[in-house]
């Protein structure tokens, strides 16, 4: 039979009693998650999500969980390195620690290694999980309490054939899902722009449509797609140039015909507020393992919302249902997500939890559970675990 890892459930005022949370444990684990189908993207082809996962385990018996991608071309974070970043590194500054100190110890993190914010994601994610279940509260009432508690996450388009997109979109469109991210930046600029809108001629109007270069495009064929693809009404190109030409992403912005989203690009706040000063950018992408943890991200999410800046909130393909959960619950706290949501566990062919978190008529509603708000099967963990 399989043994679902259980939190404890004493009352909150039973709990909140204690004095601290003191931290037992920590364990990096590596897991290696299936998925449906291979996810192909400019400069990557995606079969298996190699992710990071963090156990923290208390002194009174609560546990929490973490989970960060490992993304070489988005943070320069690799499996093995992100296990070496927890167990060398982050894992001794913590131990022994009261978890209720949560903000000291995830600033301890930030400033114990160079990069390496997906290392910092997980154990940040994993000590608000154990914050959370030690209070009886979400993670969203953890950070301020929840402005909506349902969600539209985003489709994302991404077959050799602009037929097969539009069977797949109308199929997803009956299930009612209402938001469609396409991968651009693969094929010819003029080619990806007459995809793009013969399928918003077959979604329609009320249909939100965007898409994604991930850093593969020069100038002049982002450029040329922007001008080709105008009657698509994408909502935003996102990262069509390579990250560190915030300049080109300026010039861009000034002559995009469609609304610039940075992501690659980003990678802490002071990046944020630089591309915001050169105008290169209209929204941004926020990710948890960019931003290095939860904390990070509710930040980078109210300095966007004071600069006027729209919000896309995401995952990397593919996460499971552990960092699905913090991107929904940090997507209820967020001041603005009008460039949507995106989660990525249903891309999975298996995941971490028996009852992953589901999106339903296109809708996703938040866990309201203590913490992240869902229940970790430790025998998939184990299944999945790379040795």
């Amino acid at each position: 039979m399989d043994e679902t890892l259980a939190h404890r459930t004493a009352g909150p005022r039973a709990q909140s009693d204690a004095a601290s949370l003191r931290i037992a444990r920590i364990e990096a684990i590596p897991v290696a998650l299936p998925l449906r189908k291979p996810v192909v993207m400019a400069g990557e082809r995606i079969d298996r999500a190699y992710n990071l996962l963090v156990r923290v385990a208390s002194e009174n018996g609560l546990t929490g969980w973490g989970e960060a991608a490992s993304a070489p071309l988005m943070t320069g974070d690799v499996l093995p390195g992100m296990v070496a970043a927890v167990n060398d590194h982050l894992a001794p500054l913590v131990t022994g620690q009261d978890a209720l100190r949560r903000a000291e110890l995830a600033q301890r993190c930030a400033h114990a290694l160079l990069h390496n914010t997906g290392a910092k994601c997980a154990v940040d994610m994993a000590i608000n999980d154990l914050v959370g279940h030690h209070l009886g509260v979400s993670l969203a009432d953890l950070f301020g309490g929840s402005l909506r508690e349902t969600l539209q996450p985003m489709y994302l388009l991404g077959n050799p054939k602009v037929e097969d997109d539009i069977a797949e979109a109308k199929g997803k469109l009956d299930e009612g899902w209402s938001f469609f991210k396409l991968k651009i930046g693969i094929k010819h600029p003029l080619e990806e722009a007459r995809a793009a809108i013969e399928i918003r001629r077959h979604l329609g109007d009320g249909v939100a449509l965007c898409a994604d270069a991930n850093m593969g495009m020069t100038f002049a064929h982002a450029r040329l797609f922007a001008e080709r693809a105008q009657e698509a009404n994408l909502l935003f190109m996102e990262q069509p140039l390579h990250s560190d030409d915030a300049d080109g992403m300026a010039e861009l912005a000034r002559v995009s015909p469609i609304p610039l989203n940075g992501d690659e690009s980003i990678g802490s706040l002071a990046s944020l507020l630089s591309l915001h000063r050169s105008g290169a950018i209209q929204g941004a992408n926020i990710k948890t393992i960019k931003m290095g943890g939860i904390s990070p991200t509710v930040q980078a999410m109210s300095v966007c919302g004071a600069l006027g800046l729209r919000i896309n909130l995401a995952g990397k393909v593919a996460e499971s249902s552990i960092a699905a959960a913090a991107i929904v619950q940090l997507g209820c706290v967020a001041p603005n997500l009008d460039w949507g949501l995106n989660i990525t566990n249903h891309y999975l062919a298996e995941d971490l939890t028996d009852a992953p978190l589901t999106i339903e008529r296109g809708t996703v509603s938040r866990p309201r559970e203590p913490g992240l708000g869902i229940r970790v099967s430790e025998s998939r963990v184990n299944r999945l675990r790379l040795k």
